[in-house]
């Protein structure tokens, strides 16, 4: 996992775009993925007996407990009225394609996006994302957590070469689950951009990806840096959304889902590997993608890895 170290600091805001619960007694072998997002609708029979956990992590809150922070049944959803506008479908729309992409893994799932009493989003910054990990890094075993993903970026950039916003704590969060051997994985962005991804993906603790198409030539939104980007999964695709209502989407959002999710197929047909023999596996048998502007893309092969 060689990538170019980042050497500027700024202040990081970040302002996005756009079930029953299984046992853990009964499933404390099965390796679970902790989403990171908006909110979910846990009703989709997809979910049955496969979310584990839900949990609310705000800044200002309020979870339906009222307070900033929740565990439990409950605590990452939203009414209906609000669930399906605002941006607030996302997280069921992500947590589905995970599930969708391996069926042999658990979800646990974090809200880390508020709402005004209107449903209209609040402001997320860089302390969301650091409380949300930490909460990963102080229950990661107790749910056996074992792959990370957030689907929310930034691009407020620093001018220059190493245009990475320099963010030591949530570095330090997702070097801590790196070494644990739970990787982070985080969207490229969608901003049609061929110089500079998004943050916190551009943090070489990360694991970027970046979006390919059915045809699995590499998406032209998909953005792209050589240096920092290490995997790509199909981003244009399909899925549902609250209510189990069916929705195209194109994204590396999307793709991070597949990503992480492939990841564990991997990881569980190789228990043995380490994080880093993972990361040169899957990088080693990925299938080369490419468009008009990007060559060499690693499109993860999950077939080709659990064979390699």
């Amino acid at each position: 996992m060689n990538k170019k170290l980042i050497t500027a600091l700024v202040a990081i805001t970040m302002v996005l775009p756009g079930a029953a619960h299984a046992s853990l007694k009964n499933n404390n072998l099965m390796p679970s993925i902790a989403i990171l997002d908006t909110a979910i609708d846990t009703s989709l029979p997809i979910f049955k007996n496969r979310i584990i956990q839900e949990v609310c992590v705000l800044e200002r809150g309020p979870c339906p407990n009222g307070q900033k922070l929740q565990e439990g049944p409950g605590a990452a959803t939203l009414p209906e009225n609000l669930i399906r506008k605002n941006g607030f479908d996302h997280g069921t729309q992500m947590a589905y394609l995970a599930a969708v992409a391996n069926p042999n893994m658990n979800i646990v799932f974090i809200r880390i996006i508020g709402n005004n009493p209107d449903g209209i989003r609040q402001v997320a910054t860089e302390q969301t994302v650091f409380n949300a990990l930490q909460w990963v890094i102080d229950n990661s075993s107790k749910y056996n957590i074992q792959a990370v993903t957030m689907a929310q970026s930034a691009r407020n950039f620093v001018a220059g070469t190493d245009y990475c916003p320099r963010t030591p704590v949530t570095q330090s969060k997702i070097k801590t689950l790196s070494d644990s051997g739970v990787p982070v994985f985080l969207p490229a962005g969608n901003d049609f951009d061929l110089k500079r991804i998004n943050w916190p993906a551009c943090l070489p603790e990360s694991i970027a990806v970046g979006a390919t198409t059915p045809s699995k030539a590499v998406a032209v939104y998909s953005n792209y840096d050589s240096n920092l980007i290490d995997f790509y999964a199909q981003g244009t695709t399909t899925t549902y959304g609250p209510g189990n209502v069916r929705v195209p989407v194109a994204g590396t959002s999307a793709s991070i889902q597949i990503a992480a999710a492939q990841w564990l197929a991997i990881k569980s047909a190789k228990p043995g590997l380490t994080l880093s023999q993972m990361y040169d596996l899957i990088a080693k048998t990925a299938t080369i993608s490419t468009n008009s502007k990007v060559k060499n893309a690693r499109l993860i092969n999950q077939e080709g890895a659990i064979r390699g």
